[in-house]
Parts: C-alpha cells; sequence; structure tokens
C-alpha cells in the first residue's frame, strides 16, 4: 500500500459515505470509524450520546495516479450539506458533523483551498458558511467502527443513506 494516500472524511452517516467513496476509481480501501473526540476506544452507542465528542468518519485509501485528492474532496463537498453544523438532513448530533483529517500538508493545503472554492461557489447559492473543520489527522485516532458497520450498505443494500447536500456543483476551474 505505498503508493495510496490516506485521508479521513466525515460527512454525517458513514454507512452511505462510505458507499459514495468506495465506488470512485483509484479507490483501494475503505473503513468506517469515530475520529475527532477524546474518549479511547468509543462504541457506537456512546458515539451517539454526543459525549465523546467524535464524529463518524471514513477513512479512505487511494492511489493518486489514479484519483488525486482535489478529485476525492470534490466528492467531499458535493455530498453532504457543509453547512448544517452538527447535523445531515434529519440526522441530528455532533457525530454527524463534517470534517476532514489530513495526513500530510499537501492534503491540508488542499483541503483548504477547496473549502474556500466551495464556500464562494455556495454563497453563490444563499447557503450560509461552511462548518468544516479541517484537522491533522497526526492529532487524532481513529477508533474503527464495529463491525457490523463495516461496509454496512454491501451487506444490507437498501439499509439507510443519509445524502444530504446543496445541490451545488464544485467548480471545475477550482480542480486543477
Amino acid at each position: 500500500m505505498s503508493d495510496t494516500e490516506r485521508i479521513y472524511l466525515a460527512m454525517g452517516c458513514f454507512w452511505g459515505a462510505e458507499e459514495i467513496f468506495w465506488q470512485l476509481p483509484g479507490v483501494q480501501h475503505t473503513a468506517v470509524g469515530y475520529m475527532g473526540g477524546a474518549s479511547p476506544n468509543p462504541t457506537y452507542e456512546q458515539v451517539c450520546t454526543g459525549v465523546t465528542g467524535h464524529t463518524e468518519a471514513v477513512l479512505v485509501d487511494y492511489d493518486p495516479s489514479v484519483i488525486n485528492t482535489r478529485e476525492i474532496l470534490r466528492v467531499f463537498w458535493e455530498h453532504h450539506d457543509p453547512t448544517q453544523g452538527n447535523r445531515q438532513g434529519n440526522d441530528i448530533g455532533t457525530q454527524y458533523r463534517s470534517a476532514i483529517f489530513t495526513t500530510s500538508d499537501e492534503q491540508s493545503t488542499i483541503a483548504d483551498e477547496t473549502l474556500t472554492s466551495y464556500q464562494g461557489a455556495i454563497n453563490e447559492r444563499g447557503y450560509g458558511s461552511i462548518t468544516t473543520s479541517v484537522q491533522d489527522a497526526a492529532a487524532h485516532t481513529f477508533w474503527p467502527a464495529e463491525e457490523y458497520h463495516q461496509q454496512y450498505l454491501k451487506k444490507n443494500p437498501f439499509g439507510y443513506r443519509c445524502h444530504a447536500n446543496t445541490g451545488v456543483a464544485f467548480p471545475v476551474d477550482s480542480l486543477h
């Protein structure tokens, strides 16, 4: 896996988010878990209380020669509403907040650039400020979710998918 990069993305319910990313060409591996909180080894039930401070996140390993970080983040921005704070659609709670956990300085720079670019695009459509946090993944532990959550929608193809989004396309000129 030396030819892959890793990024962690939080954009609401991790079941639907993971499904979006595992389908992308160049994505080698995905897993769901909890990130950005204070409690060690959190369980789903604990995370849902909001007490642990974790958000539901997707680990995405990708081959940058097939799909680059900007494209990964384009998909991220377009497939959720980053202005909703601690929610996505009907899913409400801190575990549904939007976050990007980067694993390199380059990813961090690209995350900041794409956030700024997308903010401009959604401002034109009347949306408020993006609440997505961009953080260094090294400062946080990714705690894998319970096995029944992993690849949940492959096991349960008619399962729940929360795809709240703004409907605003990411600016094409910002992909380069």
